[in-house]
């Protein structure tokens, strides 16, 4: 085993060519489609506003930076 899959905590690795075998099996299935989760947000609460302005901040900050 590698020192990275020893320290990252994932020793039991699978062999690349078992893994192939399952993205082989699964590609030609639909998937089991699975609900929707509902997310109950009030949109009109103070608290949620404030959110949404620090995190378009935060992201215009971000934008700028990669320039």
């Amino acid at each position: 085993m590698s020192e990275r899959a020893t320290r990252n905590g994932n020793s039991s690795q699978e062999p690349a060519a078992q893994n192939k075998e399952k993205v082989a099996e699964t590609e030609g299935k639909p998937r089991a489609e699975e609900p929707e989760e509902e997310i109950d947000i009030d949109l009109d609460a103070p608290e949620t506003e404030k959110a949404a302005l620090a995190i378009q901040s935060q992201f215009r900050r971000f934008q700028k930076k990669k320039k």
